[in-house]
């Protein structure tokens, strides 16, 4: 058994309601490494080509790292992964937490879920054993509440939870995992294909804890990252979250605003992390064995919003999507729309951007009071904006329609209301605009997943943290505002190093080579004295271009080419206000950066597809034979 393993991985067949434990070999574990990769490795291998995402055949897969559970900063982190409902391409989604270590400690490395249960059910993991049990009285329920009935069930306060919501019950496509009523699974729809397994929640307790290498210096490890933290980049965000980054990115034009149509909210210091500081914030919350402590959790006892602490608070993608987004600066309105996304389920950049789109359509009579049963859905209009999360999580009135996601509702609607569309294959932009950032485009284009702002590294870090930049190869810094050939060289390095962080599990604002809490020499050092394998930067950023190779042959698999690999109108047309006034993307530069990108990572330029002899430098010859056949 490899060192920082438990060498065992558990497979849940929900149709027959059977358990079997797999034990791979070393060799396996250091190829696939865990989190992300050896969810995708797990679904190319288990789940047939155009498979229902809603259907028995696709395999979701809970996958924790070597890393998970060492008493460092940044390392309790799961990967959630299948094939999408909200995009039909691979699902892949991170979360933190205290569940993931306990995952850890129950004795698995992963949990592989496959088929259907006939009736919901729950799967109930501690100290290698393993049971399902029946879940009916837990279907309906919010998150808090079925934390609350296991809790008694169980007769233990310090079970973990990961749930499907209400809203995956209802099957809307971006509904999100949820751990400890706060912390999601977000982006893809993972709550939506745990429900619709009728696999209600995982619950994790345990004691188990993997050997390691060199116990003494990981302590010393954990000990560095407390002392730097207090003079490290990730100091503020330890205290204001990243709620903290809402006014820098709207003092730069970057906080996208009236449904994209800004990048800069005139209120943007009401929905502010200083103003939730000064106002509602109540307590910070961390995930296991982190110093950072990021996690928000706010408070409201009076007025038309009651926010309960239990379910944390808004964080800067949150404040944005269901505020700037909106055009709303009611903090305490986004607050309790937050709370509605933990107790029910859902993705809160979806939900917020999708109402958001919906306002649109709103203010050019593509929707009206008929479709939406009198709300006056219009930009700015705190009480709508709540009362469409409700629907949408119940897929009552328009909502039901809004739950499909913004692309799929478009195709409904019609009459040009895809016009105001801010998605990639179906999934929206989070809250970081490639007008001010430029490599983000090129990453929101070509991410496998979709539009996603922690797939690489944002572009001001290639200007300020040179040395760490170095580390990776990266010696030729590059303004934020051009996307020449070096900058699609630092998007896809960086890129690169980002997923073999969502390989091994760790969190990006402790690991990442911008927050200057650890870098990734010391990243490497972690590894090797977990593990005892002579791990170097080279091997990790290998595991990242393997793991990134794998999502791509997936969707390739799935017909994904080229094709889908662009971005939406909105941003080829010029911003309105604030320091980006007036700019827009080229559709020109787009294609040209895609051109090298595909070169540059080993992919047929014509359709982005991985070459044969890119999949077998990677160990992935299977996968080149599966693509080919």
């Amino acid at each position: 058994m490899p060192l920082g393993y438990h060498g065992k991985i558990l497979h849940v067949y929900l149709d027959r309601l059977a358990l079997e434990v797999e034990t791979p070999s070393e060799s396996f574990y250091r190829t696939y490494v865990g989190g992300s990769a050896l969810g995708a490795y797990y679904l190319l291998k288990n789940t047939p080509p155009h498979a229902d995402p809603f259907g028995p055949e696709n395999t979701l897969t809970l996958a924790l790292s070597v890393l998970t559970g060492v008493p460092v900063s940044g390392q309790s982190r799961i990967a959630a992964v299948a094939k999408s409902p909200q995009t039909g391409a691979i699902g892949d989604s991170q979360a933190g937490g205290y569940f993931p270590a306990e995952m850890k400690f129950s004795g698995f490395d992963a949990f592989v879920i496959h088929g259907q249960a006939a009736e919901p059910v729950y799967l109930w993991v501690h100290d290698g054993e393993a049971e399902l049990r029946p879940a009916g009285h837990l279907w309906g329920k919010t998150t808090g509440e079925v934390e609350d009935i296991l809790q008694e069930e169980l007769g233990d306060k310090r079970i973990e939870v990961l749930q499907a919501g209400i809203a995956g019950e209802n099957k809307v496509r971006f509904s999100a995992l949820i751990n400890m009523a706060n912390r999601a699974n977000g982006r893809t729809g993972m709550g939506a294909v745990m429900a619709s397994k009728k696999l209600k929640a995982v619950v994790v307790r345990g004691s188990q804890r993997p050997a390691v290498s060199d116990k003494k210096a990981l302590n010393g490890i954990a000990r560095h990252g407390a002392k730097v933290f207090p003079d490290s980049d990730v100091y503020s965000t330890g205290i204001l979250g990243t709620a903290g980054v809402v006014l820098p990115q709207n003092k730069v034009g970057g906080l996208p605003t009236h449904n994209w149509d800004s990048g800069y909210f005139e209120n943007a210091e009401a929905i502010s992390g200083e103003r939730m500081a000064d106002t509602i914030l109540k307590d910070r919350h961390s995930c296991y064995a982190c110093t950072v402590r990021c996690k928000r959790v706010v408070e409201v006892t009076e007025g038309p919003y009651k926010v309960d602490p239990r379910y944390g608070g808004p964080e800067y993608e949150t404040l944005a999507a269901l505020g700037s987004y909106c055009n709303i600066d009611d903090l305490v309105a986004v607050s309790y729309a937050n709370q509605l996304c933990g107790a029910y389920g859902m993705d809160t950049i979806a939900t917020g951007a999708t109402i958001a789109w919906a306002m649109d359509c709103f203010e050019h009579g593509l929707i009206t009071t008929e479709d939406t049963g009198g709300v006056e859905l219009r930009f700015g209009n705190a009480e709508a904006m709540v009362t469409m999360v409700e629907q949408i999580a119940h897929r009552q009135g328009l909502g039901d329609i809004l739950a499909e996601g913004s692309e799929r509702a478009a195709a409904v609607i019609g009459r040009g209301s895809e016009e105001f569309l801010i998605t990639v294959k179906g999934s929206v932009l989070p809250a970081h605009m490639p007008q001010v950032k430029r490599s983000l485009g090129l990453i929101y284009a070509v991410n496998p997943f979709g539009a996603d702002h922690q797939s690489s590294e944002h572009d001001p870090a290639y200007r300020y943290y040179p040395e760490r930049m170095a580390q990776i190869g990266l010696t030729n810094p590059q303004p934020s505002k051009v996307l020449n050939e070096e900058k699609v060289r630092f998007a896809l390095i960086t890129e690169y190093l980002y997923s073999a962080l969502d390989t091994y599990n760790v969190c990006q604002f402790v690991w990442g080579p911008s927050w200057q809490l650890y870098d990734t020499s010391e990243l490497a050092e972690m590894i090797r004295n977990v593990t005892g394998w002579d791990i170097s930067i080279d091997e990790i950023l290998t595991v990242g271009q393997r793991r990134l190779n794998l999502l791509r042959a997936f969707n390739a698999r799935e017909g994904f080419t080229r094709e889908q690999d662009k971005l939406p109108k909105k941003l080829y047309k010029a911003l309105k206000g604030g320091r980006s006034d007036g700019i827009a993307l080229d559709p020109q530069e787009l294609e040209q950066a895609k051109d090298h990108y595909y070169a540059m990572a080993g992919w047929d330029v014509a359709t982005g597809t991985p070459r044969r002899e890119t999949l077998e430098k990677l160990d992935l010859d299977w996968v080149a034979d599966m693509l080919e056949s």
